[in-house]
């Protein structure tokens, strides 16, 4: 059956036919009947191996590209270890969450999703967050991103997911960009997407570091204890510098500043021993609870509001060393969901039970052989023992005649032994029922409800960035039927973001597009906003600080100190490196004034005599320093000489604008009230 432009893809019969009437059909001519849902056990069950339209589909997906990741290519990473701070044992038999103060080394890695590894760090994209625990009992990757949702609802989709959103197959272009109509065709005919994209809209998909942004699991997993008890759990990073945003401006101007922001962010922060943390939180519920909510929670596009389930701080991670080698580690690191200790489990998570089977697989593309657990990156730390042998690139010397089990030979295998019967993983046991049919069940079938609770819990600023994403991005999509889709599915959210992006876009407002389950009104959640958590601090950031000849030595060295001693740092920048004679001393700047525009600080201070500003005022590097400041909401804080800076800059003062002494207080802060007086917003 052709699907038509609103269909959710819900229990679809009859053959499946793409644009251009062609039936779909496997790599060997099988005519599909469903290209939307995953064969399984009933219609909220297990996903089944059987399905062997699910597994070419994937095989053929995770092997298109070689050696480079298809997505999440661009990484950045770093050793550290993790801390149990409260215990959690009697809801969950993992060793790592036994004790107080028990540490596991840890391996993470970030990552932008769409674009290649030459691509740039500051595009608008989900980032990847992806964790790997060398526990006692094995590895544990808890491998998920800085959006607690997903484009799809089911593993299926994926390799349609991410072929929308890379470079067009004609043309090889845009790189790491979702502005182009492959993506948007995709998502105005899947509306299961929208939550994620109303999420990407935001500013949590332009972070300001990977040290400022919150990491979650995505997935509903399930946490057994000794007894053999089950509950459900949902995973969530929380950055202890607190959450912080680029304005978009800010974010296309940095990837011609740096396009290795956030990787250098990140090493030199580790590097300086300004160590990054995060809290682990988690949302811990019952079947009962999970029966009475009106969104299933095997649905990846879905959130449990922390006002619905609160989060329990369990742990914290802190990165404390860099690779030694980038490629050896950041590159060679294998990340597989399916990598799992006892103590946690898998739910039936659709999407979830195909990452199972897709990121095994795709490894042995990526790294050459079967062996890739052997690279030192992926090595458990804990002893492992098994009958594999053999492959390209084995390292490891096998002693024996035995390679089977059980055997007499080696006393190998005959006896699992007391620490395998006391600690092996054991899968919750669990009642399955239904028959096998491609289908997705009823309660996947709201796809506007949460994207409306997330649009209803931002602030009106907030709300007015995601508007003008919305506007950008469609802007560029040269289809204007696709442009109509996607709005026509913005009024299901919410009637005023539609009309706001219309209007953007300069056409009328459409019909709304038939939802397959209407959306209902959820209370708003202020965990889902930045601005509402904005945390008010000089930690982790940034001043840039311009000076020039005669500036004033003890001027520059206490305003150093201030901003140091509320845990910020100092970037020194003056026209001309240096060494510059200066009034009281000598000083040479950390980076030239062209060389080092705004962009790549928190906020910007200027120490100038009046003769050197006044030369400065006719520069357009320094002009553009506190025009570009000032655009992306940040403190300013300047001395009387430098006025004629801002004076030809047209830049009055305000909250944010002032004397540089008072730098240190200004700079924890963003001036949002600002924006409204600089650009047109949606």
């Amino acid at each position: 059956m052709a699907r038509t432009p609103h269909d959710t893809g819900l229990g679809n019969a009859g053959e499946t036919q793409q644009r251009g009437g062609e039936v779909l059909t496997s790599n060997h001519g099988i005519p599909f009947s469903d290209n939307q849902n995953s064969l399984r056990v009933g219609d909220r069950g297990p996903t089944l191996l059987e399905d062997f339209l699910l597994r070419e589909k994937i095989f053929h997906f995770d092997h298109e590209r070689i050696p480079e990741r298809i997505v999440h290519a661009r990484g950045s990473a770093a050793h550290g270890v993790f801390t149990c701070t409260d215990p959690i044992p009697d809801l969950t038999r993992a060793a790592l969450f036994a004790e107080k103060g028990k540490e596991t080394p840890v391996f993470v890695r970030f990552s932008t999703v769409a674009g290649g590894a030459g691509s740039v760090d500051t595009p608008r994209d989900v980032r990847g967050f992806a964790v790997k625990f060398y526990t006692e009992e094995g590895n544990w990757d808890l491998v998920g991103n800085n959006i607690p949702v997903f484009f799809i609802q089911d593993a299926i989709k994926f390799p349609d997911l991410v072929h929308s959103v890379k470079m067009e197959a004609d043309r090889a272009y845009p790189q790491a960009a979702t502005a182009h109509d492959t993506f948007w065709d995709f998502v105005s005919l899947m509306p299961e997407t929208l939550h994620t994209v109303i999420w990407a809209m935001s500013d949590r998909a332009i972070p300001r570091s990977y040290r400022m942004m919150q990491g979650f699991g995505v997935h509903t997993f399930k946490l057994v204890n000794a007894a053999g008890e089950e509950r459900f759990v949902k995973f969530h990073w929380r950055p202890v510098l607190g959450l912080q945003s680029l304005v978009w401006d800010e974010s296309a101007k940095l990837q011609g500043a740096d396009n290795d922001y956030h990787r250098r962010d990140l090493y030199e922060a580790i590097a300086a021993g300004d160590f990054p943390q995060w809290e682990l939180g988690v949302q811990v519920f019952d079947q009962a609870l999970a029966d009475g909510l009106p969104y299933d929670v095997l649905d990846a596009t879905k959130i449990i509001p922390e006002e619905v389930v609160p989060l329990r701080v369990i742990g914290r991670l802190t990165l404390n060393r860099n690779p030694d080698n980038f490629f050896a580690e950041t590159e060679q690191a294998a990340f597989l969901p399916s990598n799992i200790v006892p103590g946690v489990d898998f739910t039936d998570d659709p999407l979830l039970q195909g990452r199972l089977f897709s990121y095994l697989d795709t490894q042995k593309s990526r790294l050459g052989t079967t062996n890739f657990h052997q690279i030192p990156v992926n090595a458990p730390k804990c002893p492992f023992a098994n009958m594999m042998r053999d492959g390209m690139m084995q390292t490891h010397i096998p002693k024996g005649r035995a390679n089977y089990e059980p055997n007499s030979l080696d006393m190998a295998g005959e006896d699992p032994g007391p620490r395998a019967s006391v600690t092996g993983f054991i899968t919750a046991p669990q009642a399955v029922q239904g028959e096998k049919l491609r289908q997705r069940a009823e309660s996947f079938g709201d796809h506007y409800s949460q994207p409306r609770l997330f649009w209803r819990s931002q602030t009106a600023n907030e709300q007015a960035h995601i508007a003008s994403a919305f506007v950008f991005e469609l802007s560029k999509v040269t289809l204007p039927h696709v442009r109509i889709r996607l709005v026509s599915h913005l009024r299901n959210i919410e009637e005023e973001l539609a009309q706001r992006v219309a209007t953007g876009l300069g056409i009328d407002l459409p019909e709304a597009a038939p939802p397959f389950r209407p959306p209902v009104d959820l209370p708003p959640s202020d965990a889902l906003s930045i601005q509402k958590n904005w945390q008010e601090t000089l930690k982790g950031r940034k001043v840039g600080l311009l000076f020039a000849e005669g500036s004033d030595k003890a001027a520059i060295d206490g305003l150093i100190a201030a901003i140091e001693a509320e845990g910020g740092t100092v970037f020194t920048i003056a026209p001309k490196v240096g060494p510059l004679q200066l009034k009281g001393g000598t000083m040479q700047a950390d980076g030239q004034l062209a060389g080092s525009p705004s962009v790549l600080f928190d906020a910007v201070g200027m120490i100038l005599m009046p003769e050197q500003a006044e030369k400065l005022a006719r520069d357009s590097a320094a002009i553009g320093f506190v025009m570009d400041a000032f655009a992306h909401l940040k403190a300013i804080g300047h001395c009387k000489g430098s006025q004629v800076i801002l004076d030809r800059a047209g830049i009055a003062p305000d909250e944010g604008v002032g004397p540089y002494d008072g730098l240190p207080a200004m700079a924890k802060r963003r001036y949002w009230a600002r924006e409204a007086t600089l650009r047109d917003l949606a």
